[in-house]
């Protein structure tokens, strides 16, 4: 799997319809599931940090 291109991921935490708190902590949240299972991906497609 291809890791996503940084303005991809500004993108999608701009587009996504959620208040900023939320696109934090889902940023932050996936950002560590893909640390943890060393994966370019967290599973949750469309979301900030994924």
């Amino acid at each position: 799997m291809e890791r996503p291109s940084a303005r991809a991921s500004l993108a999608n935490f701009r587009d996504y319809d959620a208040p900023l708190a939320t696109k934090l902590r889902l940023l932050v949240a996936n950002n560590l599931t893909k640390l943890r299972t060393r994966s370019s991906c967290c599973g949750n497609l469309g979301q900030p940090g994924c």
